[in-house]
């Protein structure tokens, strides 16, 4: 370690929370300390984001060479070497991993320690053996992958989502607890690959926190990619060897049954990791689900830390974590009480089709439906051209047609939905986005005709008022070509068209 110091900002955790606000804070001019235990990255680079979308891909190639014969292309057997396809997912983490390196990081500004961090007081940390002040800390030691307290589960080890990578040898069978997005992203890529998948969820459809028109598709996606589903189906007991063969057994509507499986995925959340942090030390408050307490600018109950990422409640995606880091370190470094936005915090589920959704809900769930537009992949060109119309865009209305959510389904739905977030962020109307010129044809159509169909609902409404204006036009054009016509002020039916159309929204 460098010679002893007191830290400007004491960073714990080396994933997307921590690496961004440990070079925010560097580039602000602090003194800045991450220690991490195991490798910079965290979750996303190692275990997440980036060997998913890898092996996402992967099982997108397999799938589009079996259907490509509907748009009259005809190719051979398809054959997937699962552990070539893991090589490509390790050789996209190799590619990625230099950007997050300690090198990088030190070339950065910052000081790197490899090491198990322990708060011992409101402004001290151990880290292996030796204490450490700090005038300000950040905590990002992110999360970990739950499981469930079924009998028998944790004695059968199970794949999670940071051990699934170690799969070199394709599963014949492979049931997957948990119907979120992870688990219907890894169940349907291994069905690609070809696994005969299972899928078990409690609630009575996947993707529960989604509109349920997004759900059903990529339900029926899931089947016809050969996907079992077991929802409004839970787990009572498991047993099997560690790694090896298992029996699940489940209850659900068709009763209690017993499914069969050569390895069993579990993917039914995460939880906050704390055990080696003992935040209670620095006088650091937990919820009752054990997440670090915050408050809007991700402070916590002592004034010299702050926290960010899947530690705490208020983010749950890498992209957030990456915000919140940055706002955490620029707070804490320069004193600040800039805090998060909680409205337009996008989230995508990668199946096929993707599912992508900010801000507002597009349906009702408990409450009043909101107002929406909705726009079928059906009318969409760029859909239709491609064969993949099984999808839409649906945007959340507000007053004055405020655009306050959307949800849209179909491919690319993460990148179309960047403009929506901004929409929602900045507050902009459906006539902001339908007056937006774009280009054509894009998947991006969706939700810009879904805003026209808005704009041209609400025309139709004002048809009186601009049907007088009309009215009036001709009536001026008709005086203009004669020299017998001599339109008066007083005349009524002017004055009226007047009238209505300063009316006209």
């Amino acid at each position: 370690m460098a010679r002893e110091r007191t830290w400007d900002l004491a960073v714990v955790g080396g994933g997307t929370a921590g690496l961004v606000g440990a070079r925010t804070a560097a580039a602000l001019g602090a003194r800045v300390l991450l220690a991490e235990r195991d490798r910079p990255g965290g979750d996303c680079l190692w275990t997440g984001c980036v060997p998913s979308k890898a092996l996402l891909a992967a099982a997108a190639r397999a799938a589009e060479a079996r259907t490509a014969s509907r748009l009259g292309v005809t190719v051979g057997d398809v054959r997937v070497d699962l552990g070539a396809v893991m090589a490509h997912v390790e050789g996209a983490v190799a590619t990625i991993e230099p950007e997050d390196s300690r090198e990088a990081l030190e070339a950065a500004g910052v000081t790197v320690v490899r090491g198990t961090a322990r708060l011992t007081g409101p402004r001290t940390l151990d880290l292996d053996g030796r204490t450490t002040a700090f005038r300000a800390a950040l905590l990002a030691t992110g999360g970990r992958p739950v499981l469930p307290p079924v009998p028998g589960l944790r004695e059968a080890g199970p794949l999670t989502s940071e051990t699934v990578w170690d799969l070199h040898v394709l599963p014949h069978r492979l049931v997957v607890l948990g119907g979120g997005g992870t688990g219907c992203e890894l169940g349907q890529a291994f069905a690609r690959l070809g696994a005969q998948v299972t899928l078990v969820e409690a609630l009575p459809r996947v993707l529960p926190g989604e509109d349920p028109d997004a759900s059903a598709l990529v339900a029926a996606a899931l089947e016809t990619d050969g996907v079992r589903l077991l929802t409004g189906t839970r787990v009572t007991a498991v047993s099997g060897e560690p790694g090896g063969p298992a029996d699940v057994t489940v209850e659900g509507p068709g009763g209690r049954r017993t499914l069969g499986c050569d390895r069993l995925l579990v993917s039914v959340g995460r939880r906050p990791d704390t055990a080696a942090l003992d935040p209670a030390a620095a006088g650091v408050d937990l919820d009752d689900r054990g997440y670090v307490r915050v408050d809007g600018a991700l402070r916590t109950t002592n004034p010299r830390v702050w926290a960010a990422g899947d530690l705490t409640a208020v983010s749950h995606w890498t992209h957030t974590a990456g915000v919140h880091g940055a706002t955490a370190a620029a707070n804490a470094v320069l004193g600040l009480r800039r805090r998060v936005d909680p409205t337009a915090v996008p989230r995508v589920t990668f199946t096929d089709p993707e599912v992508a959704a900010v801000g507002a809900r597009t349906w009702a769930d408990g409450e009043p439906a909101p107002r929406t537009v909705t726009r079928p992949a059906g009318r969409v060109d760029r859909a239709v051209a491609e064969g993949r119309t099984d999808g839409f865009a649906r945007l959340a209305l507000g007053p004055r047609s405020r655009v306050v959510g959307a949800t849209v389904v179909g491919p690319r739905a993460g990148e179309v939905l960047a403009e929506l977030t901004l929409a929602v962020r900045t507050g902009l109307r459906t006539a902001d986005l339908a007056a937006t010129t774009h280009p054509y044809p894009t998947h991006a159509d969706g939700p810009w005709n879904a805003a026209l169909d808005d704009v041209r609902t609400r025309l139709a409404r004002a048809r009186p008022a601009t049907s007088a204006l009309v009215r009036l036009r001709r009536l001026l054009d008709r005086g203009r070509r004669s020299d017998d016509f001599r339109p008066s002020g007083g005349s009524e039916e002017v004055t009226t068209a007047h009238r209505a159309a300063r009316r006209t929204p």
